[in-house]
């Protein structure tokens, strides 16, 4: 029975990172929305730009390591 490397373990830890980062930031944009929604098209311009790079950096954590 194989072990888990702290490498897998470590791209585990980005992917959990990534998705509370995600919906973090999905729920602060809805809140900014909420809160003036004339700024709705900004928000999200930013969102979508932020959410690009969370995912980026988890991206980069599951392709870089090799296990």
């Amino acid at each position: 029975m194989a072990t888990l490397s702290l490498k897998a373990i470590a791209v585990g830890l980005a992917a959990l990172g990534g998705g509370i980062g995600i919906g973090i930031l999905g729920s602060k944009s809805a809140e900014a929305t909420g809160r003036n929604p004339g700024a709705a098209t900004p928000i999200l311009v930013i969102s979508i730009i932020l959410a690009a790079l969370i995912e980026g950096l988890f991206i980069l954590a599951a392709f870089a390591v090799q296990y």
